[in-house]
């Protein structure tokens, strides 16, 4: 009788799990936009926190700094040096005590060679390459010595070939060396002249292949290995003291010497610059461990954080046409593990959807918001007005019904949030059996189901919304609330009344026209002036181009006109306010008037002056002025928008 076991699926991420939810990532970029951040800050900071579970960058990014420290913490890089300099002192030692009962001139000879031998490692190695042992345990200990040299400056460059060698000085093994690095060089120079090198790599394989355990691939995947060992070992002996350096350096030529290869490892290194110079082949690094490391173990922990290092800076996001395509699984999986790897795909999954759904799109190798994703944020800032309608006391800016007016015109769309027309039941019912059909899980009726039946309007209107971008804005806190309110007046009229033409104008010194796709990520400007004359302008000419609408002017300001236009087109700013800015600015006002416009100023603040001055010019143009708190200024603007539509010229 067979017997299963199950547990939790730790092989990558869970197949059965549900695809994610890219209009779900949209609303939270929204939140973010709306709360202050641009778009592309709102989705590096999306990231980089994480979303509903999901683990960001930032969680990936302590993870590898951690390793990092452990790393450096691993040992020092002067181990070679250490043991070099044991195994010298222990065959001079024992050679010395063979030497002491001799009372031979030769003796004393021999010990005044010991004597005299340079204090520096490698010269002393150097000079007793010559020298007749008359201890057979220091001729071992020395022939340890020059056995591990070669071993070591073999392995830094071609890790794992340590332990594949069985003597690294014996002349067949030695004539191997060469002649596999001489096939290496003369293969890595044809692909540097672009030929195919395909064939010669498999070819090269063939016959080397017993000298790389790691039993690369490609030519490529070899390239990376050697070019990444030889540029850690150009970063070692550059972190290393100058004696240091000399020392290290001076012992690795006379072990490829003795293994007559000095000249085939520096062709090596050569050609390995030319092939890979974006790797890191100069800089310092610390080691602050307590443990000698090997120059093999060495130059592999010199490597692995310079890997840390670029996997740290892809993580990191912060560089032109960054993409989270761009971050190496394997590097990921090397240094943090499996489940690192599985939070990155997840990551990549909610970049790709974002982008495959429509709402990113990439223009110079940049994430962009797309229209889709703005109406999006748009119904994310309507949704912020409405929640403080419903929650808020309903008083002189209540919103009457203003979906449902108007003949029914025989046709049915879709429902959208904010629509107030007559539902179609009938359609409602058949979309519903009709999906139930194919998928019974779920609610009888979802969403998507319900159909509504479009309604001809009576009423179109031509709607301008002025927002004070002067720098006030953001030292008094109400930058962001007038943000999400021109987003969210956006979204209403165009889903619930696009019939009407809608106009955004933000002033600061100048005014301008504000695109939908600007919105997200409009800032307040950093240049003084409140330029209410040349906004009112725009405005006025916004309003001559429609004159069969319904004109609704609302205006956000936090403070008094500051700045003005003169009759050559130049601003001019000055605090306080000019009586050339008044009077111009009131001439703007006037020209609303005999249009016939009434003017709503929602202000913010409770500034003396700019309560005095915006009082006067309502009366003067028969419009009025609210005074919402910041976060009802959205309700405010959007039931004034409601109330004006449906004016004069409704009936």
């Amino acid at each position: 009788m067979n017997r299963y076991r199950y547990g939790v699926y730790d092989d990558g991420p869970d197949p059965l799990a549900e695809p994610y939810d890219a209009a779900r990532a949209v609303d939270e970029l929204g939140d973010r936009v709306l709360d202050g951040s641009t778009a592309r800050d709102a989705l590096r900071e999306l990231m980089a926190r994480g979303t509903d579970g999901l683990r960001g960058l930032d969680d990936l990014q302590r993870k590898v700094q951690q390793r990092r420290k452990s790393l450096e913490r691993s040992g020092r890089m002067d181990g070679m040096l250490e043991r070099a300099r044991e195994l010298l002192d222990k065959s001079v030692e024992a050679e010395q005590e063979a030497l002491f009962p001799d009372p031979s001139d030769d003796a004393r000879f021999r010990e005044a060679q010991l004597d005299a031998l340079p204090s520096q490692t490698a010269p002393a190695v150097r000079e007793l390459a010559d020298y007749e042992w008359r201890s057979p345990e220091a001729k071992a200990t020395y022939d340890e010595l020059r056995d591990m040299l070669r071993r070591e400056v073999l392995d830094q460059q071609f890790r794992g070939m340590k332990d594949a060698l069985q003597d690294p000085a014996g002349s067949e093994s030695r004539q191997a060396m060469k002649e596999m690095m001489g096939d290496l060089n003369q293969l890595l120079e044809k692909r540097q002249r672009g030929e195919d090198t395909e064939q010669d790599f498999a070819d090269f394989m063939d016959e080397h292949g017993d000298h790389f355990p790691d039993k690369p691939e490609n030519l490529d995947e070899l390239l990376d290995q050697l070019a990444r060992q030889a540029a850690a070992m150009q970063r070692m002996l550059q972190s290393m003291s100058a004696e240091q350096r000399q020392e290290l350096q001076e012992l690795m030529d006379q072990a490829l010497g003795d293994m007559d290869l000095a000249s085939e490892m520096g062709r090596l290194t050569d050609n390995l610059k030319m092939m890979r110079p974006d790797l890191p082949w100069s800089g310092r690094q610390r080691m602050r461990g307590d443990e000698p490391l090997s120059l093999g173990d060495a130059t592999e922990a010199l490597a692995d954080l310079a890997d840390l290092d670029a996997l740290s800076d892809a993580l990191s996001q912060d560089y032109p046409g960054a993409s989270l395509e761009d971050v190496d699984e394997e590097a990921v999986a090397r240094a943090l593990g499996r489940q690192a790897v599985d939070d990155l795909k997840r990551l990549q999954e909610v970049e790709r959807e974002l982008e495959r759904q429509g709402y990113l799109t990439r223009k110079g190798g940049e994430l962009e918001l797309t229209a889709k994703a703005i109406r999006r944020i748009g119904q994310t800032a309507l949704r912020r007005v409405f929640a403080s309608l419903e929650t808020g006391g309903r008083g002189d800016h209540d919103v009457h019904d203003a979906g449902a007016a108007g003949e029914l015109t025989g046709t049915t769309r879709e429902w959208r949030f904010g629509d107030e027309q007559p539902l179609d039941v009938v359609k409602t019912v058949s979309n519903a059996v009709r999906r139930r059909m194919v998928d019974t899980s779920g609610p009888l009726l979802r969403p998507e189901d319900f159909e509504i039946r479009e309604t001809e309007r009576r009423t179109r209107a031509a709607v301008v919304l002025l927002v004070d971008q002067s720098f006030s804005m953001v030292m008094n806190d109400t930058w962001r609330t007038a943000k999400t309110t021109a987003m969210a007046l956006h979204a209403l009229a165009s889903t619930q009344f696009p019939a009407d033409a809608i106009e955004i104008i933000a002033f600061a010194n100048l005014a301008r026209r504000i695109s939908p796709n600007e919105l997200p990520d409009l800032d307040a400007n950093e240049v003084q002036g409140t330029n209410l004359q040349h906004a009112l302008m725009l405005a006025g000419r916004f309003l001559d181009k429609h004159p069969d609408a319904e004109p609704v002017v609302l205006v956000v300001t936090d403070g008094e006109p500051t700045a003005h236009l003169d009759r050559d087109g130049e601003w001019w700013f000055s605090w306080p306010p000019g009586a050339d800015t008044i009077a111009l600015t009131l001439a703007e006002v006037d020209k609303m008037t005999r249009r016939g416009v009434p003017i709503s100023f929602f202000r913010l603040g409770d500034e003396p002056r700019l309560a005095q001055f915006l009082d006067d010019v309502a009366r003067r143009n028969g419009g009025r002025v609210l005074a919402p708190e910041g976060d009802k200024l959205g309700d405010y603007v959007v039931s004034d928008y409601l109330k004006r539509r449906s004016g004069r010229r409704a009936g």
